[in-house]
């Protein structure tokens, strides 16, 4: 996995995240994440760059406790993708019910660090 300093993007479009729900997915104790490689052709202008969605459904709880939940799935994806994800690709976290919002931190990182490794085939 690269170590270089990949830039994080925000996905925004509603076809990324529909893009992403049909890859790769990796269920962990504190959050759903899906992943997937961009075609050649999506890699135009962004090649050094990973890209990051966020959703969390009302099931995890009400406005406050799912802007929390986003809020540790956010920073947590600003240290671990950095550090283990592989530009090119697009990741999308899905905080899930109760877990993602009181998860111990370092167990969530733990958590991110442990599904990259399964989705891009490490031990």
């Amino acid at each position: 996995m690269t170590k270089d300093a990949a830039t994080l993007t925000t996905l925004k479009k509603r076809s990324d995240f529909i893009l992403a729900s049909k890859a790769k997915r990796k269920a962990v104790t504190g959050f759903i994440l899906q992943a997937r490689e961009r075609a050649a052709d999506e890699l135009s202008d962004d090649q050094g760059q990973i890209r990051v969605g966020y959703t969390c459904s009302k099931k995890v709880g009400n406005a406050v406790m799912r802007n929390r939940a986003k809020r540790r799935l956010r920073e947590i994806a600003r240290t671990g993708l950095q550090q283990h994800g592989l530009a090119g690709w697009d990741y999308v976290l899905i905080g899930r019910n109760t877990v993602t919002g009181t998860r111990d931190f370092s167990k969530l990182e733990g958590d991110l660090a442990y599904a990259l490794r399964k989705l891009h085939g490490g031990s």
